[in-house]
C-alpha cells in the first residue's frame, strides 16, 4: 500500500505504517476514504463507532433505537465523505450527521412509533445498551458518581428538550468546545450557550424532583449546575 500524500499512514492488518503528525490524521483518513482504501474503513469505524453510538443513544427518544441510528451515521458518512471540506473537523462533521440523524429518528417515531403498544413480555435477563456500553470518560460527572446515579442523571437527561438535551450532551458528556457545538448544531454561538444554560436548568430541575430519593452526589450534581454556567 502506498503511503498517503500527507504523510499520515495507518495500520491495517499485517500493514503497519507511523503518523509523524497528529493533525495530519483527519486529511489522510479522509483522503483514504474518498479513495476507497478497506483501512482506511476500518480505522473510521474503530475511531468513531462508539463515540457515535454513545452520542446518538443519549439524543433518540427510544435508546434501543440507537444501534440503527448509528449504522445510518456511517453509511452517510461514506457516502458523502467526497463533500467534507475540512472547514471543520472531521470529528464535528460526523457529529453533525449524528445530531441530524438523531433528531430525523425522533420525528419518525412521533409520527409512528409514538402510539404502538409492545406485546411481547421483557427479558429479564436481556441486556440494552447501557449494559455493556463504553465510558466516554470525558463528562465530569460520569466519572464522579456511580452507577446509580449515573442512571438517575441519564433519566433526567431523556426528559430534557431534544434541542437543549443535544447542547448539553454535546458539551458535557462529549466535551466539545462551543464554536465546535455551534458548527454541529449549525447554530450561532450564542444560541449554543442559551440552550446550554437553558438544558442544565431543565437537567437541575428534573433532578430536584428526585431530590427525596436520590443519593447526596445527585443533590450535589443538582446545585452545582444551578447558575454556574460560565461562557
Amino acid at each position: 500500500m502506498a503511503d498517503t500524500a500527507v504523510g499520515f499512514q495507518f495500520e491495517c492488518g499485517t500493514e503497519a505504517f507511523s503518523a509523524p503528525a497528529a493533525h495530519e490524521e483527519d486529511s489522510a483518513l479522509v483522503a483514504g476514504l474518498r479513495a476507497g482504501d478497506a483501512c482506511a474503513y476500518e480505522m473510521l469505524i474503530q475511531r468513531f463507532e462508539q463515540p457515535v453510538y454513545n452520542l446518538v443513544s443519549r439524543l433518540v427518544d427510544n435508546p434501543a433505537d440507537a444501534a440503527d441510528v448509528a449504522q445510518e451515521v456511517f453509511l452517510k458518512v461514506f457516502r458523502k465523505i467526497s463533500s467534507f471540506r475540512a472547514e471543520s473537523s472531521l470529528k464535528t462533521w460526523i457529529y453533525r450527521i449524528a445530531v441530524n440523524e438523531a433528531r430525523n429518528q425522533r420525528r419518525w417515531f412521533i409520527r409512528h412509533r409514538a402510539k404502538e403498544i409492545g406485546l411481547e413480555p421483557a427479558e429479564s435477563d436481556a441486556q440494552g445498551p447501557r449494559d455493556w456500553l463504553c465510558d466516554p470518560g470525558r463528562s465530569p460527572y460520569q466519572t464522579a458518581l456511580d452507577r446509580e446515579t449515573h442512571a438517575l442523571i441519564e433519566a433526567a437527561l431523556q426528559k430534557v428538550s431534544p434541542n437543549y438535551r443535544a447542547a448539553v450532551v454535546l458539551r458535557e458528556v462529549e466535551g466539545l468546545s462551543y464554536e465546535e457545538i455551534s458548527q454541529v448544531l449549525e447554530v450561532s454561538l450564542g444560541t449554543v450557550k442559551s440552550r446550554i444554560l437553558r438544558g442544565r436548568e431543565a437537567l437541575r430541575q428534573h433532578l430536584v424532583d428526585r431530590l427525596h430519593t436520590a443519593p447526596q452526589v445527585v443533590r450535589q450534581f443538582a446545585l452545582r449546575t444551578q447558575g454556574s454556567d460560565t461562557v
